[in-house]
């Protein structure tokens, strides 16, 4: 017999405290077969005739419920049975809100999904101020919509301004943003949660309060129409309809203010969502990420100090990744005390936005800040575990550092260099101990982006690979470890992608044009802002490399040394493709000067359509041959890096998965058709060739492609 995850103790007092504690698990998740083991508990606590209330509170260190178990919904073979769950769901949660004693939600640490549905059903919530502590419904960012009932209380509870975004974004909130806007009734030290949650319960039932009169307004017949015309609008600015999932909430949500069935319809959305292929691409990344943190090839090393090289911006947003994510101890070192107070800065502005929004207290930040010292000599470094090296992308340069820090640390120090374009082989060239020489490829800027490539030379130990892992892990990072080749894999995809872009732009085709077409296709920005944000003049060093290394079709268009050569970088010096002078409230404006300086007459040809092809054909192609040549491990990895390094879309879960989706041969056939018209940079390459010959995919055909015709497209 199943062992339950709920536990009833019976208080003195006469409250019931149910403590949620799933088996063999490290957080609790909701399985279906709980409905059941909820239903046992609740009538055992009821058998109390003196019963004065009921407590929820998790057995887990640092969670409450961290949502529903996504493979439950994955074993879905219809849209019909993932309704049925839903329902389930929301039955269970009606007999919780339907009980007729108080009952008090004590959260502390995750409360999402599932977990929030639940804390919305009782008729208190109570929550820690503990900075593990997060609410939210992040059911979206999987294609769905909260299932058990949260697109109606929420909204209840909150009011519809406040609970929209919440639902439509997947955002969380912190405990004091939560008691700011009514989601909980009181946010307390981790020490009194059950305490204060049990006084809460034998307050008696709670009177739901009115919403504020703006939230009454908002919701009343008269101006429900043009509130959802306008979040109607602002939503597809940003989904440009590749997420159904938004569409589908707005619906639910109106629906149920609306006084009709909204349960029912959210049951039935839930359903008809969990078997598009856009849920079923962003579930399967969920799942590959989750994979990819139990995977291991060595042991690895602990990590206790770690030093950093350089006080730029990457160094300065390595060390703060490092103190603040990660919680360990950070030497900088740089030439001079300028690059050492620079990349203090740098943390130091990231800490005071949090205390500016009340997220953290002005000790809290001395604190975390005490964690970063430096210095312009190897004072200290002597006892670093790890050396994350971000000096300029100069080969003699990066080899003098090996040199010293093999001199200046200890034998077991492994040596990290974060490059975007120089091969780990040539960097770990005179090297003493070559298998402690990796490569650590960071995105700009680090705080924000979540990928990193782990790149290992020949002679790179197991073991250093693998620590260097579990400190990307620690950092807060998504690693995937690549071959140590011309580009890596993120940059060698991108770089003809850009090119592309740069092609059509040459061809006449206006810049916003070009960018506006890759983003309706799905990427958050087009390849010409892109490159303004990531630097013109990082790409005039990366594209040489990938052209010696591969040939003529990574060969840049003549634009793209046009512009460098114009003194044009990018944002960082507010000049490249787009003005940075202009005003916020005009929008982005492309700079129409550099047309005269391609001595091109800008106009629209090609459809937007035709644009996505071309640059995004460019990048697939790329794609295949790096798997190919073994550049990336599997599929994927290559689906996560490319979502979480260039933000290919999500909702296709990556170049791999959309090729399946797309055809291997109709791939093939583009391409075709695109050399034709272009050149032989668009030949496909060998390995697609043989998979559209072969009929091969790089993922079985997943079940849900055969599930009943009233699937959502």
């Amino acid at each position: 017999m199943n062992r339950s995850a709920f536990h009833l103790t019976l208080r003195s007092d006469h409250v019931a405290v149910i403590t949620i504690d799933v088996p063999d698990e490290k957080v609790n998740t909701l399985k279906a077969e709980f409905a059941a083991q909820l239903r046992q508990i609740i009538s055992q606590a009821r058998e109390n005739p003196r019963l004065a209330g009921l407590v929820f509170i998790s057995g887990k260190k640092d969670s409450f419920i961290a949502g529903a178990d996504i493979s439950m919904i994955d074993r879905c073979q219809s849209a019909q049975q993932a309704q049925a769950l839903a329902e389930q769901g929301q039955q269970v949660m009606a007999e919780i809100a339907h009980l007729p004693f108080p009952t008090v939600a004590a959260i502390h640490g995750a409360c999402l999904g599932g977990g929030l549905e639940l804390a919305l059903a009782c008729d208190r919530r109570i929550c820690t101020l503990d900075d593990k502590t997060r609410l939210g419904l992040p059911e979206v960012q999987l294609g769905l919509l909260p299932g058990s009932g949260g697109t109606q209380r929420l909204p209840a509870l909150i009011g519809v301004t406040q609970a929209l975004p919440l639902i439509l974004t997947g955002k969380t909130l912190r405990a004091r943003q939560a008691l700011k806007c009514g989601l909980v009734d009181d946010a307390v030290a981790v020490s009194i949660l059950l305490e204060t949650a049990v006084k809460s319960a034998l307050q008696g039932k709670k009177k739901r309060r009115p919403l504020p009169w703006r939230e009454r307004l908002a919701q009343s017949a008269i101006a429900r129409p043009l509130l959802f015309s306008v979040v109607r609008k602002q939503t597809q600015r940003k989904t440009h309809g590749n997420y159904p999932a938004a569409e589908r909430i707005l619906a639910v949500v109106r629906r149920g203010l609306g006084q009709s069935n909204g349960y029912a319809a959210e049951a039935q959305a839930f359903g008809e969502l969990a078997m598009t292929p856009q849920s079923v691409a962003l579930r399967s990344l969920f799942f590959a990420t989750t994979e990819m943190k139990k995977e291991q090839d060595a042991e690895p090393r602990t990590i206790a100090r770690v030093g950093v090289l350089g006080g730029g911006l990457m160094g300065g947003g390595i060390a703060s990744v490092t103190a603040m994510r990660a919680g360990l101890p950070v030497r900088i070192k740089d030439i001079n005390n300028q690059g050492i107070n620079h990349a203090m800065q740098y943390s130091w502005d990231l800490l005071s936005k949090k205390v500016q929004r009340r997220q953290m207290k002005p000790a809290e930040r001395q604190q975390k800040m005490s964690m970063i010292s430096g210095g312009t000599d190897y004072q200290g470094f002597a006892h670093r575990d790890i050396v994350l090296e971000a000096v300029f992308e100069d080969l003699a340069l990066k080899q003098q550092m090996v040199a010293e820090v093999e001199q200046q640390c200890g034998e077991m120090t492994i040596f990290a260099s974060n490059t975007s374009s120089l091969p780990i082989a040539d960097i770990a060239a005179g090297a003493q101990r070559p298998e402690n020489i990796i490569g650590l490829h960071y995105f700009s800027p680090v705080d924000k982006m979540p990928l990193v490539e782990v790149i290992p030379h020949a002679a790179t130990s197991p073991e250093t690979v693998a620590t260097t892992v579990a400190l990307a892990r620690k950092q807060g990072k998504t690693p995937i470890v690549v071959a140590d080749k011309a580009g890596f894999y993120v940059n060698r995809i991108l770089a003809p992608y850009i090119n592309e872009a740069l092609h059509c732009l040459l061809a006449g085709e206006p810049i916003e044009h070009i960018d506006k077409s890759l983003v309706q296709f799905g990427f958050p920005v087009g390849p010409l802002q892109l490159l303004d944000e990531v630097g013109i003049d990082v790409g005039s060093k990366i594209v040489p490399v990938l052209t010696e290394a591969f040939g003529e079709r990574f060969a840049a268009p003549p634009a793209f040394a046009a512009v460098h050569n114009d003194g044009r970088k990018g944002r960082k010096n507010s000049r490249g493709f787009y003005r940075y002078d202009a005003p916020r409230w005009r929008g982005r404006q492309p700079d129409t000067s550099l047309y005269s300086l391609l001595k091109v007459q800008p106009k629209t040809q090609l459809a937007d359509g035709a644009v996505a092809q071309r640059c995004v054909a460019m990048m697939l192609n790329e794609a295949v041959r790096c798997l190919d040549e073994g550049v990336i491990r599997s599929a994927r990895d290559g689906d996560i890096g490319a979502i979480f390094g260039i933000g290919f879309p999500p909702f296709t879960g990556g170049p791999f998965r959309y090729i399946d989706s797309f055809g291997a041969e109709n791939l093939r056939q583009l391409l075709h058709s695109l050399m034709q018209l272009h050149g032989d940079r668009f030949a496909p390459c060998a390995a697609l060739n043989r998979l559209a010959e072969q009929g091969e995919r790089y993922y079985p055909l997943p079940d849900v492609a055969n599930k009943h015709p009233n699937s959502a497209a």
